[in-house]
């Protein structure tokens, strides 16, 4: 009996709510459903804002509902729970319910629990995503079955029956997520720890407590790959149960990936250096995008060829939203950069050009500091076109940085992006750069940074 029809037995008699129907939960509702466990779904929806579709499938499945301004209630009669990433793990009512003995887990807690595969996953305030798909490319190109999910693609837990342990699933791992693990994957890899989702984590050092859950629970056989170049997330090495790795962009890790001076990514195995690919033979933009292949070299080695490597390297585009080049009109090109949620991301899609940019920034507020950015952008912005909650922010940032001359650069502030995009194309010159960089979350106005860069490209393609 596999693990996965071992775990459906031992909850078959149970009552399981599910906090929300959102990606990670829809098709994992769908599967407890056929299985014939008693599913509640809470919602803070009304049945009148509910989906009628899904209501209707699910109610005649034999799901129940609690839905509405007290929605959370019924988890009280509920055996087990499972929240999604975005519901805080460290909830007051979560808590209640943990002190009476009710299960609290997530799809992704259940998936390691009982996957029967290597698992390859990746974590960091920054390049996670992009890092993710490269370790997932060079492992399908080398002949693999990768799964890939996590805070990325689809729940992996609706098709954990169908996964061979011969396959692999390559998972990205979110600091919500992550908080509540106590399980650790076999290959795991940090890029960086920067200030991040503090209003919800209310803490950096809870931030970085959660971040350190995908390793602190490996074996002595498991491999765990970290910045040589990001000092918070370096210190983390003694919590490495297992083989460490680095990577790095300036130094030569004595095991690790690093940069050569003459442009090439390389792997020092104590002393036994694997040469990759050349930084110039790497398609997609900037030197943080050399970072990411470094990293996914790194989380790698020994399971991928330098061929391989070379081949991704040289074909693969990119990821929606990161750097996503849109379109070319009157000799102005944009760019959708909406993952760029934070300072440090907008600082990598500023290295990315070597030119000034016309920047649309704001969002709504992860209450952390603008003023990490604040002199590149007075350096590397023409125009500043601001909007939505932390508008007045983000201005007062840059105006307080000792770089900021008046007018350079010019800041402009809008109500919404369609005025941001229009102000961007009366205001942009032939061979301009429009890029879409916000560094804040996408919540005043979305309900996701995937929802605002389509927006924004959709805005951009009808100009």
């Amino acid at each position: 009996m596999t693990k996965a029809m071992k775990f459906f037995n031992s909850i078959k008699d149970k009552r399981v709510a599910f906090i929300g129907v959102g990606v990670s939960h829809n098709d994992l509702i769908k599967l407890f459903l056929t299985k014939g466990i008693k599913v509640v779904i809470c919602d803070k929806k009304s049945e009148d804002e509910f989906d009628e579709a899904l209501y209707e499938e699910f109610s005649a499945k034999g799901a129940e509902f609690s839905l509405g301004e007290n929605y959370l209630d019924e988890i009280f009669n509920c055996d087990i729970v499972y929240r999604t990433p975005g519901f805080y793990y460290n909830n007051e009512v979560l808590t209640k319910a943990r002190e009476k003995g009710i299960i609290i887990t997530s799809e992704m807690e259940t998936f390691f629990d009982i996957c029967p595969c290597k698992i390859y996953a990746m974590t960091g305030s920054d390049g996670k995503t992009t890092t993710t798909t490269l370790i997932s490319e060079f492992l399908k190109a080398e002949g693999n079955r990768v799964h890939i999910g996590g805070n990325i693609g689809k729940a992996l837990l609706p098709i954990v029956e169908t996964i061979s342990d011969t396959d692999v699933a390559v998972v990205e791992l979110s600091s919500f997520q992550l908080i509540s693990m106590r399980e650790s994957p076999d290959v795991a890899g940090i890029t960086n720890i920067t200030p991040n989702h503090l209003n919800v984590h209310g803490t950096m050092e809870e931030y970085i407590e959660a971040k350190t859950n995908i390793l602190r629970h490996q074996n002595a056989f498991s491999r765990t790959v970290l910045s040589y170049d990001n000092q918070t997330t370096k210190d983390l090495s003694p919590l490495v149960r297992g083989r460490l790795s680095y990577f790095s962009r300036y130094d030569k890790p004595e095991c690790g990936s690093f940069l050569r001076e003459d442009g090439m990514l390389c792997y020092n195995d104590y002393g036994k250096v694997t040469e990759f690919v050349n930084k110039k033979d790497i398609r997609i933009p900037g030197m943080h995008n050399v970072e990411n292949f470094l990293t996914a070299i790194a989380m790698t080695f020994g399971d991928v060829s330098p061929e391989t490597v070379a081949k991704v390297a040289k074909e693969f585009g990119g990821v929606e939203h990161r750097i996503e080049f849109v379109r070319e009109l009157d000799g102005v090109r944009y760019y959708n950069d909406s993952i760029a949620s934070s300072p440090t991301r907008v600082l990598a899609g500023l290295r990315s050009f070597d030119q000034k940019l016309i920047l649309i920034q704001g969002g709504s507020d992860k209450g952390i500091s603008f003023e990490p950015m604040a002199d590149e952008i007075c350096q590397k912005c023409k125009i500043l076109i601001l909007m939505g909650q932390t508008k007045e922010k983000i201005k007062d940032a840059v105006m307080s940085s000792s770089l900021y001359k008046e007018g350079s650069p010019r800041i402009v502030i809008v109500n919404d992006m369609k005025e941001a995009v229009e102000t961007a194309h009366k205001l942009a010159e032939s061979g301009d750069i429009v890029s879409l960089s916000p560094a804040c979350a996408s919540f005043d106005m979305y309900r996701m940074f995937e929802e605002r860069g389509c927006h924004f490209k959709q805005l951009v393609n009808e100009l």
